[in-house]
């Protein structure tokens, strides 16, 4: 069992008529919820519903005649990517962490051509199962967060531009034209998928470490980018700077990433070449806002 943003999260088993009994996850309402909970919980299954890839968690049912509200999902063994890859440090070939990749990719992909943006698309929110297939869930988005979300991945609005109903963002795996102005669209989410390549090779690592959301933000409209992790080839760390461009006009699509990341595998030695780690972190004048240039 853990916790879920409405309630806990429980592994249980699913037996419909004629069809063999299958393990499955299962989402409750935490009692005490109001009407509007209730509902935003329940659209994420209607969101969900609507999808059918094999890089997308599968909705098996929900349960809404009896208490508690209950959403179905398949059940993923090893669980959410970023604790799995850090209790796994090390752990993977290169070219295991690229077919992880690939998998959030080519799904991704598939929403953006349902036309469905994420908007929350984090390590976190992906789910492994025992043959390493990675699917994106997690389709609650960052606008049902409430405001009391222990969450320290969300943040309040941080900039004068934000509506004060904004609801909470993950800075660091957020756009900048999605922090700055709310401008959320599939390119929003090739920068967060940027982000995710990112925590993939460097095992679960915290996206800029200890720096505070603020200074992230600051450090980003300078120019400063996530360097390499330790021993990642240099074709990928480019392919992550590439979903960091300023321009969301210029970032690739993920149909784009898709192939790029196929042609890696189809030819490996691609990925001999490391990149090299630059000093690791900005300096405090980045940030600083004070010092002049």
């Amino acid at each position: 069992m853990s916790q879920g943003e409405f309630g806990e999260v429980y592994k249980g088993r699913l037996k419909l008529p004629g069809k063999r009994e299958i393990y499955v996850a299962i989402k409750t309402l935490k009692s005490g919820y109001v009407e509007k909970q209730r509902r935003d919980f329940l659209s994420e299954a209607s969101i969900m519903g609507q999808f059918d890839h094999p890089n997308i968690i599968r909705l098996e049912g929900v349960v809404t005649k009896s208490r508690p509200v209950m959403i179905v999902t398949e059940f993923m063994e090893n669980g959410a990517l970023d604790s799995f890859l850090r209790q796994n440090d090390g752990q993977f070939t290169v070219i295991q962490l690229v077919g992880m990749m690939r998998g959030i990719s080519a799904g991704m992909k598939y929403l953006s051509e349902m036309n469905y943006v994420h908007r929350d698309l984090a390590a976190r929110n992906i789910l492994v199962n025992s043959n390493l297939v990675c699917k994106v869930s997690d389709f609650g988005l960052s606008r049902y967060l409430q405001e009391d979300t222990s969450d320290p991945s969300y943040t309040s609005s941080l900039t004068n531009s934000y509506p004060p109903e904004g609801g909470k963002i993950p800075v660091r795996w957020t756009a900048p034209e999605a922090i700055a102005y709310r401008k959320f669209t599939s390119a929003s989410d090739v920068w967060s998928y940027g982000i995710v390549m990112w925590e993939v090779m460097s095992f679960g690592e915290r996206p800029y470490w200890d720096m505070s959301n603020q200074d992230v933000i600051n450090a980003i409209e300078q120019d400063y980018r996530l360097p390499p992790p330790m021993d990642c080839p240099s074709t990928l760390h480019q392919l992550m700077l590439d979903c960091w461009q300023k321009d969301r006009n210029v970032r690739p699509r993920f149909a784009d990433i898709v192939s790029t990341l196929d042609k890696m595998i189809r030819n490996p030695t691609s990925l001999k070449a490391i990149a090299n780690i630059p000093s690791v972190r900005p300096s405090q004048p980045l940030l600083d806002r004070s010092i002049p240039d």
